[in-house]
């Protein structure tokens, strides 16, 4: 059986206490004589000696004593119990506390990082779209390479420096358009020699010069790919080449990095 005492100093006796102090009492009325007195002879004869007495009442007090000990003990036993348990709860409540927030800490970064792969994904297809709308374009000679780089410096050029790309060709070669236009200029150039201007689907133009032959007229629409003319040396050239511009207007001196030009529109160069 648990037992279980109130706390602090006003604690009421316990009923073994009352009785422990009932029989001290007793014993100092009999060790007085006050019992005596009031017993009749014949009984104060009969009745034991105040040593025996009194040394059989101490006796009964010590077990009292020794019995409200343990229960004390007993109850600080349980008080112990119960504050460990409680403090264990504590912990155990702030640890589940303590995970449900990491738990939804998770959760929120987890969403976060979801919407911005969504974000990404939008990006991605609308740069596709973008790409398919503009065309993937393409070199206007197949599998060459440039021999004299955009804005190269020299007396070759009235301005003082390239304004666009020459692509390596021998004489003959196919040129294509590099995407899909309209044909807006088609005979003699000048210093491009015979030269072909295109109108691209994007509104931005590309010029084709120094050509052996024109193979379009102008008005006429053409597609990627589509052969215009054959590489040559006409105009002012050292040699068989074919110069390539990107323009923002069908005139010279509105040009633009046709490399970059080229790249943007998905063509490796």
């Amino acid at each position: 059986m648990a037992f279980t005492r109130a706390t602090g100093k006003h604690r009421a006796p316990s009923r073994l206490t009352r009785c422990g102090a009932k029989a001290v009492g007793i014993a100092t009325l009999a060790t007085t004589g006050v019992i005596g007195s009031m017993a009749s002879p014949a009984l104060a004869a009969d009745t034991e000696t105040p040593a025996t007495a009194e040394t059989g009442l101490f006796q009964v007090i010590a077990i009292e004593g020794a019995l409200a000990d343990r229960i004390d003990a007993q109850a600080d036993a349980q008080q112990r119990q119960a504050d460990v348990a409680a403090a264990k709860a504590k912990a155990e409540a702030e640890a589940k506390a303590k995970a449900e927030a990491k738990k939804k800490a998770d959760a929120k970064a987890r969403a976060a990082a979801r919407a911005m792969e969504a974000r990404e994904a939008e990006a991605r297809a609308a740069r596709s779209a973008e790409r398919a709308r503009l065309g993937t374009f393409q070199l206007p000679v197949a599998g060459s390479y440039v021999s004299t780089g955009y804005r190269t410096g020299g007396s070759l050029w009235s301005s003082g420096s390239h304004s666009g790309v020459d692509f390596h060709a021998v004489s003959g070669s196919s040129v294509v358009a590099v995407g899909a236009g309209t044909v807006v200029e088609a005979g003699w150039g000048g210093a491009y020699g015979n030269n072909i201007v295109l109108r691209m689907t994007d509104g931005t133009y590309t010029q084709y010069g120094h050509l052996s032959s024109i193979g379009v007229s102008v008005g006429q629409s053409v597609g990627q790919g589509q052969r215009i003319g054959l590489s040559g040396s006409t105009g002012n050239s050292t040699g068989p080449h074919l110069h390539f511009e990107a323009r923002t207007t069908p005139s010279y001196g509105s040009d633009m990095d046709p490399l970059g030009y080229l790249r943007a529109h998905g063509v490796t160069v």
